[in-house]
């Protein structure tokens, strides 16, 4: 795991990467948002899918929910950024197409983007 802030606009957001999945389920994504929060001091996360288990954009697995509840329950608003094209369920679409809409999860293509959409 790599972790690296961006301070802009008097924000700090922790950029967080890794090419194994970090959040596998809801203690191990506790677990992050407390490691991130304590090493930080962010309230902002952006991370790349590929450190979150594929289980997660499988929404009948409910594990999306209770994850992305975590971090609402937390304070902590997360980015998810990477490349969505290969997800071809309407349901999961319109999932993060709502939280697009909303102000603290979001899922977009690019790190930039992400990040983006945590400073606004």
């Amino acid at each position: 795991m790599k972790t690296e802030i961006v301070r802009k606009n008097n924000m700090e957001i922790a950029i967080v990467t890794s090419n194994e999945p970090l959040i596998t389920d809801v203690q191990s994504a506790l677990d992050l948002i407390m490691t991130v929060k304590y090493e930080t001091g962010c309230t902002n996360i952006a991370i790349n899918k590929e450190a979150i288990v594929d289980d997660f954009f499988v929404l009948s697995t409910c594990l999306a929910g209770e994850i992305l509840q975590k971090f609402i329950n937390y304070g902590i608003r997360l980015g998810i950024y990477g490349d969505f094209s290969n997800y071809t369920s309407k349901p999961l679409k319109d999932f993060m197409y709502e939280c697009n809409r909303g102000k603290d999860i979001y899922f977009q293509p690019s790190v930039s983007m992400a990040v983006d959409k945590l400073l606004g």
